[in-house]
């Protein structure tokens, strides 16, 4: 999809404050309200943007510890990825499922409230997912940069 130079604009706005109202975003992308309405929803149906969502801050709710884990899966069964998947989508605390080419197939954004929520989570549904041949975790110190922003 070509995209115009008010298109730009109005993403950029909503990246950069993503509650702006419809005409607090207009005003900044130099559009009338109605332009940029139209221009969201043209957005929106071309599937440029794809929804609109809150950013939780999982810390501040008490969810202390973030925890990659990549996982190497055993592919002599033709089901292993989607049966990882599936069972991997039901443990509450993954908060997010990536596969990959190379030599880690998937991996799983595993947030706890502490090490032990952590240790129980890891015992009773990380290590019972189907297929896992090998497994490596990295334990989140901190993020220096988290955005999806781009210069448009």
């Amino acid at each position: 999809m070509q995209i115009s130079d008010a298109d730009r604009r109005i993403l950029r706005q909503m990246m950069a404050e993503p509650g702006l109202s419809v005409a607090d975003l207009a005003e900044r992308a130099g559009v009338t309200a109605a332009t940029c309405w139209r221009r969201i929803e043209r957005l929106r149906e071309a599937g440029v943007l794809r929804g609109e969502h809150a950013v939780i801050n999982w810390h501040a709710l008490g969810w202390e510890v973030e925890v990659s884990l990549r996982f190497t899966l055993d592919k002599t069964d033709p089901r292993a990825f989607d049966e990882f998947t599936i069972a991997a989508r039901e443990v509450p605390e993954v908060i997010e499922i990536q596969s990959f080419l190379g030599s880690t197939d998937m991996r799983l954004q595993i947030i706890a409230r502490d090490m032990a929520h952590y240790q129980e989570i890891y015992r009773k549904r990380i290590l019972t997912l189907p297929h896992i041949a090998e497994l490596d975790a990295l334990m989140l110190v901190s993020t220096i940069k988290s955005s999806a922003e781009l210069a448009l």
